[in-house]
């Protein structure tokens, strides 16, 4: 291979993608895939090395970077400014998974191929990666605490719901819809029980105090 600028090889990655995902479902993401859609496209196996040393791996791990930049691009069309921040993550929620909607069964794959042990990190890095930035389209800048928070929260509702949409099988993904709103909701329903909370304490005594008063009952009654 002459030409191993990175443009090459992210034209490269793209081809053999596009011909892998055609053999995914029957042969998952193998080396068997990757050979065959070199094969299929003429390109040979010093430049597939090149453009996936770690083999399918980086193959899937190219899949999710490809589906999480149309993601992006489809939300920044949408312009979801207005929403409201519930409705802005079932936008970018939903539109995920409608960019690999055609390769349901590529996706399943990749949810078996992840659950080894030996891929689990990178089916942790994937899952980091597209939760964050669903929340950036979305269009959160937190940089506390919160930010791991909402990351974590979020990738609990969306993994759960991509598991539901492979085995949805309603009209237009519309079981999984309502899946997906009410894992929102459920989210929703935590966090102003957490925020009232958070009032009432601040409203109250404070905790330390009333264990105090609990420790040392006697000293407690004796001091102002």
């Amino acid at each position: 291979m002459s030409d191993t600028s990175a443009d090459a090889l992210d034209s490269i990655r793209r081809d053999v993608l596009a011909a892998a995902l055609t053999h995914i479902p029957f042969d998952g993401w193998s080396g068997i895939s990757l050979g065959k859609a070199a094969r299929d496209i003429g390109v040979d196996a010093g430049a597939v090395g090149m453009a996936f040393p770690a083999g399918a791996a980086d193959l899937l791990d190219f899949f999710a970077q490809d589906a999480d930049s149309r993601m992006l691009a489809r939300v920044a069309e949408q312009g979801i400014g207005d929403m409201r921040m519930r409705d802005r993550i079932r936008t970018v929620v939903k539109t995920r998974i409608d960019v690999i909607a055609e390769h349901r069964e590529a996706e399943r794959r990749a949810l078996s191929f992840a659950a080894l042990p030996q891929n689990a990190a990178l089916g942790l890095k994937t899952l980091a990666r597209s939760v964050d930035l669903m929340w950036r389209a979305a269009g959160d800048t937190s940089t506390d605490f919160a930010f791991y928070t909402k990351r974590a929260t979020l990738a609990a509702v969306y993994s759960a719901t991509v598991m539901y949409w492979i085995g949805d099988s309603s009209e237009g993904n519309a079981d999984t819809w309502a899946f997906l709103d009410r894992r929102i909701e459920n989210v929703m329903t935590v966090e102003k029980t957490k925020l009232k909370l958070r009032k009432t304490l601040q409203q109250g005594p404070s905790l330390a105090a009333l264990l105090s008063r609990l420790r040392y009952p006697g000293e407690s009654r004796m001091k102002p």
